[in-house]
């Protein structure tokens, strides 16, 4: 008989499948990390902004909300060391990106883009790849165009995709949830600003925590 392989999965429900018996080891290996348990490891992590541009933000319900929190992630990705991709939709029209987002990415090179999906426009993808990270925090607009299928081409490749739903924007409200309901049905956690900055964090008490607390308080 072949045997089956225990998943976290089914640890989180309760026991291995067929009523195997799940072994302390089996438990030790969940907690200590060796199992996805979906908490950002901040050296596997990075950052992508996509699209932050005037000409779209202007249109976006939550634009004010999006701007201080992606300027906020930004900046928190400087001091805790993460790589960071963005992308411009279509620049030559839609412009550059905006300017209190620009200052906080100063010196990260901002890619042009016509695909909708990241992972499909070969020069963002080849960033993307050559991170070589497991976990990727998403920023950006549209919530339900570019930032969701972005994050589901990326779930699908098998990266762990934390869209952060009060730094993603929409035109309106409704497109704005029903993006965030299309990248949950796909493996996508759905995370805040602070959760994922805290997360990356770990604990308290440091140069870097004291640092960050600054900028979400």
């Amino acid at each position: 008989m072949r045997a089956h392989k225990t998943s976290f999965g089914d640890l989180a429900r309760g026991g291995a499948p067929g009523n195997a018996e799940v072994g302390v080891g089996q438990v030790e290996a969940v907690t200590s990390g060796r199992w996805d348990t979906s908490l950002l490891v901040r050296a596997e992590t990075g950052l992508l902004a996509i699209d932050l541009q005037p000409a779209l933000l202007e249109a976006m319900w939550n634009r004010d909300q999006v701007v201080a929190n992606v300027v906020r992630l930004a900046k928190s990705a400087r001091i805790l060391g993460l790589p960071v991709v963005a992308t411009e939709q279509n620049p030559l029209k839609l412009g550059p990106t905006e300017p209190r987002i620009a200052q906080a990415l100063a010196g990260v090179t901002i890619l042009p883009k016509m695909a909708f999906s990241c992972c499909r426009e070969e020069q963002v993808a080849a960033a993307l790849r050559a991170l070589e990270r497991r976990f990727w925090v998403i920023c950006g607009v549209e919530a339900h165009v570019c930032v969701s299928q972005t994050a589901i081409d990326l779930r699908g490749q098998g990266s762990q995709v934390h869209v952060v739903a009060d730094a993603v924007g929409s035109r309106t409200q409704a497109n704005w949830h029903t993006g965030l309901d299309r990248m949950r049905q796909a493996g996508v956690v759905v995370t805040s600003t602070e959760m994922a900055l805290f997360e990356l964090l770990e604990r308290a008490g440091t140069d870097e925590f004291r640092a960050v607390q600054r900028l979400v308080r």
